[in-house]
């Protein structure tokens, strides 16, 4: 089987989340075998295309950036170039750049594959023990306006919540989640997964807080929330 297929011109191809081992073969081979690569951060990008041994164009695609580069992608897709999107770990669109590129693609008849990969939120999601049946994802909370409203929601849902948190505003967070979801509700707080230093905290509000209180906190932040209890 052909590694670009004829009718697809973009590609969505997730990136290692922290261990530069963590992508697919199938992942490597589109790398290496489309007309360039569309990165988030193209010096992040080019320490994992040179572990893998990929030489290609790499052009910088980013949130400061991807609402004027729209129409000039999609004449390139036109003129038939097949291009594939990366982002600094993860897969496009899930908090990253990428949803509106493909909008604009399906908007303009231009077919998009998404293969699939590493993302964090489902190893967090597992490692918690909460349950996996159904969930949902928030991504990142807003920082301010409407921030308030989300913890309320989230104190109320039934179902298991995940969350996304930078290591500055970790503590905050905890502390919110007591003051809107109680000191017992259970919650589980995923910190450099796949690194070196990984490591999974679960327990209460407060023995989550307690743990992180006074602690240098590093890495991306992954925070799963059990379900309020019926």
């Amino acid at each position: 089987m052909s590694t670009l297929r004829d009718h697809i011109s973009l590609y969505l191809v997730p990136t290692p989340i922290g261990n530069l081992d963590d992508i697919t073969l199938r992942a490597i081979k589109v790398l290496k075998a489309v007309d360039g690569i569309l990165a988030e951060d193209t010096r992040t990008s080019s320490v994992l295309l040179k572990h893998h041994q990929i030489v290609n164009k790499v052009h910088a695609y980013h949130a400061f950036n991807e609402h004027k580069s729209l129409e000039r992608l999609i004449e390139r897709f036109k003129n038939g170039e097949k291009l594939a999107l990366i982002t600094d770990a993860g897969t496009p669109g899930i908090s990253d750049p990428g949803f509106l590129l493909v909008r604009a693609c399906l908007a303009n008849g231009i077919e998009v594959e998404c293969l699939p990969g590493a993302t964090a939120l489902i190893p967090a999601l597992v490692n918690s023990g909460f349950a996996c049946d159904s969930f949902i994802f928030e991504g990142f909370l807003p920082q301010k306006k409407g921030r308030q409203t989300a913890f309320k929601n989230i104190a109320e849902e039934n179902r298991t919540v995940i969350v996304y948190e930078s290591p500055h505003r970790l503590i905050k967070a905890l502390e919110q989640m007591i003051e809107f979801c109680g000191e017992e509700r259970r919650i589980s707080v995923s910190r450099e997964l796949t690194k070196m230093f990984e490591e999974t905290i679960t327990g209460t509000t407060t023995e989550v807080l307690a743990y992180f209180t006074n602690k240098t906190i590093k890495g991306e932040i992954v925070i799963v929330i059990e379900g309020k209890t019926k």
